[in-house]
């Protein structure tokens, strides 16, 4: 994505707020249904990744459960030994398209736009 599009030049983050100016600038949504529209994004993410899906987005990348299991871990002060219980991880990883983009190797085109 062109920073040059982005509402604010101070800082490098992206907000839900952006997301919902930019559909408002570009596509002449209303303010309420830009909002709405990116709630609704996130929740869709949000709502499949709980019940253990996976999402992927073409040209983006690709969000996924991974289990980690149990571990013997250590507290970093004492020392001491302590077990880290099994969870769940969210991992993203980047489409190669999206990396080529960051790194300069390939122009951004419309698709990132």
């Amino acid at each position: 994505m062109d920073r040059a599009i982005l509402p604010s030049i101070e800082t490098p983050t992206l907000t839900k707020a952006d997301l919902a100016d930019l559909l408002f600038e570009r596509l002449g949504l209303n303010k309420r249904e830009s909002k709405d529209m990116v709630e609704a994004f996130f929740e869709i993410i949000h709502t499949s990744l709980v019940q253990g899906e996976d999402v992927k987005l073409s040209g983006f990348g690709n969000f996924q459960i991974r289990r980690k299991a149990p571990r013997p871990g250590r507290n970093p002060r004492t020392g001491e030994a302590i077990p880290i219980k099994a969870r769940n991880v969210v991992t993203f990883h980047a489409s190669h398209k999206l990396k080529a983009v960051v790194q300069g190797d390939i122009p951004a085109g419309d698709d990132f736009e």
